[in-house]
């Protein structure tokens, strides 16, 4: 059964819209980690298309930029100047990521896969070679003779001697990249993933596990003993000891790599290490959820989220003054936090949940309902206190979606529409008229109407309490309904292409849109005379009267510009949606890409008229990791990332 767990990347930054809707989480910008540099005593990370400095050795995060709109591949130090990688070319700082300038002059290809420095030679790596710049990015030249292999994954300095890895193993070049050569002997395995280097010796992670060369690549030995995953994503070094950061966790070894040895104690989700930095004696792991940090070379880790707040929230509710989120990880598991002051503090609310991710809320009363993922309802008449589980009749316990009508409780969930006249006591399925029963994703009340969506873009209204089911679409434009919110008559219902209105229960709905930056609606929520939007790029605050009085007419039956939408669930496992905006009819091509650049799925591959579209991908085959998707139609070309997560 699939389960559409409504993920919600809490994006927290200082941005501040002063009309229509307007910005409301704090903190720092969230992401999966890919990257860190080092300068003195500032450490660096990039995440997504931002990066974050830390001061005090990843205690502590500050967003310094959250407006390279491109994804961040690497970053490097040399003096004063940052450099980040991304998709789209080299950007430049001289004030610790306060501002940025892009530094692209020369480079015939902006998509960066990695970055080094020899002394005053800053090295590029794209998926089509290497390019050098003598001056701070101000210009590049291409520097490829003797590659045989152009996509480049990792850089790595030894003295004058320059080695890139590639997807066909390892070149070096000792004249700063004028002529390379092949120094693969002994390798097994040509996938390089990332090196490292202690003293005269370099070490090359590759997708077989990890190789040593004494003598600047021309032999290769294997150094693997004791390690339990080969697939090596990341390498750090603090002295003489050698990290290695994996699917399954982070190895360590104090002999050059003959013997590795596994620590992970204190990460969570471990399984999944997509950087490692080491900063003074301590080494920061990044995952696809949190920061965590080891001051005893991996012995125990502790996650540094104080202000690196990748928080994942699936659903918010509100029960009076009180405000609650459900979250899926933040550093702190699975979660339920209360905020008493709309949002500025909160205060985790957890005694009695079973370690599941929590997917819907509802209030009646005193009783505070939650849905999780796979454990069924919990019930807190206390704000949160105290859990107890309440599933007797439920044949699903996959929760998506809860609502209430007067003194009757409604359970969305992968078996369809159950109802409950008694609390949660006792459940019996309501599915008659429901086209898609085996997945609700959202639920709704308006007076006593009840509302319902699933899967197939369908939207659904039942005036008897879910005896009957009727199809309420026009004007939703083929949107998939992930959330509703209601205030009074009117219903809000939350998109992947925005938020839309009905205010004559679903016979027409209308696009209320202006101001948000992310069409890709997560979570809504209305709370006073303000409704709450979770994006992809944060929490966002309109007033209902704005909406209700004056509809917004953004958008009309076709979409304005083209849009490659964020995938969702992101992470997945094992399946996603994206969706897609075409203004003009074309061909169209969608495909999906691993971290080396490879093609690994297409997705679309047709001419498609103009419209709204949205694209199933199965990622049943695939491992965990960070991939990318890419749409081209016209001149118009767009990438974005996505998470599998097993």
């Amino acid at each position: 059964m699939n389960k559409k767990i409504l993920f919600l990347f809490i994006i927290f930054s200082a941005i501040i819209i002063n009309a229509q809707w307007v910005q409301r989480s704090n903190g720092s910008l969230g992401g999966s980690v890919t990257c860190f540099a080092m300068s003195d005593t500032n450490l660096f990370a990039g995440a997504g298309s931002s990066v974050f400095l830390s001061t005090d050795n990843g205690a502590n995060w500050t967003a310094v930029s959250t407006d390279l709109k491109n994804y961040i591949s690497s970053l490097a130090v040399n003096g004063t100047n940052l450099f980040a990688g991304t998709n789209g070319g080299v950007f430049l700082s001289t004030n610790n990521g306060t501002n940025w300038a892009a530094v692209n002059m020369g480079l015939t290809n902006n998509y960066i896969t990695t970055l080094a420095v020899s002394g005053t030679n800053l090295f590029a790596g794209t998926n089509s070679g290497v390019f050098l710049s003598t001056n701070n990015g101000t210009n590049w030249t291409a520097v490829n003779s003797g590659l045989t292999n152009n996509y480049i994954t990792a850089l790595a300095v030894i003295g004058t001697n320059i080695f890139a890895g590639t997807e066909g193993g390892v070149f070096l070049s000792t004249n700063n990249g004028t002529i390379w050569t092949a120094v693969n002997s002994g390798l097994t395995t040509n996938y390089i993933t990332a090196f490292a280097v202690i003293g005269t010796n370099l070490f090359a992670g590759t997708n077989g596990g990890v190789f040593l060369s004494t003598n600047n690549g021309t032999n290769w030995s294997a150094v693997n003993t004791g390690l339990t995953n080969n697939n090596i994503i990341a390498i750090a070094v603090i002295g003489t000891n050698l990290f290695v950061g994996t699917n399954y966790g982070v190895f360590l070894s104090t002999d050059n790599g003959t013997n590795w040895t596994a620590v992970n104690t204190g990460l969570v989700f471990y399984n999944n290490i997509t950087a490692l930095g080491s900063s003074g004696t301590n080494l920061i792991a990044g995952t696809p959820f949190a920061v965590f940090l080891t001051t005893n070379n991996g012995s125990n880790w502790t996650a540094v989220n104080l202000n690196y707040t990748n928080n994942i929230i699936n659903v918010f509710t509100v029960s009076g003054t009180n405000l609650f989120a459900g979250t899926y990880s933040s550093g702190f598991f699975y979660s339920v936090f209360l905020s008493t002051n709309n949002g500025i503090n909160w205060t985790a609310v957890n005694t009695g949940l079973t370690n599941r991710p929590i997917t819907s809320f509802t209030v009646s009363g005193i009783n505070i309902f939650a849905g999780t993922d796979g454990s069924g309802i919990f019930l807190s008449t206390n704000n949160g206190t105290n859990w107890t589980a309440i599933n007797a009749g439920l044949t699903g316990n996959d929760i998506t979606a809860l609502a209430v009508i007067g003194t009757n409780l409604f359970a969305g969930t992968d078996a369809g529409v159950f109802i409950s006249t008694n609390n949660g006591t006792d459940w019996t399925v309501v599915n008659t008229g429901l086209t898609y029963r085996y997945q609700i994703n959202a639920l709704a009340v308006s007076g006593t109407n009840l509302f319902a969506s699933d899967p197939e873009s369908n939207v659904f209204l039942s005036t008897n309490n879910g005896t009957n089911w009727t199809v309420v679409n026009t004007g939703l434009m083929r949107n998939n309904v992930f959330y509703f919110a209601v205030s009074g008559t009117n219903v809000f219902a939350g998109t992947d292409s925005g938020v839309f209105l009905t205010t004559n229960n679903g016979t027409n709905w209308t696009a209320v849109n202006t101001g948000l930056t992310n069409s890709n609606i997560n979570a809504l929520a209305v709370s006073g005379t303000n409704l709450f939007a979770g994006t992809l790029n944060g929490v966002w605050m309109r007033p209902l009267s704005e909406m209700i009085t004056s509809v917004d007419n953004k958008y009309s039956n076709l979409p304005a510009s083209f849009s490659l939408q964020q995938n969702y669930p992101n992470p997945f496992n094992p399946e996603t949606v994206i969706g897609y905006w075409l203004p003009v009819a074309g061909y169209v091509s969608l495909k999906v890409y691993d971290m080396l650049g490879r093609e690994v799925a297409t997705l679309v591959n047709e001419y498609k008229l103009a419209g709204n579209y949205s694209v199933q991908f199965n990622a049943g085959t695939f491992t965990s990791g960070v991939y990318f998707y890419r749409m081209e139609s016209g001149s118009y070309t767009q990438t974005k990332k996505l998470i599998i997560l097993k």
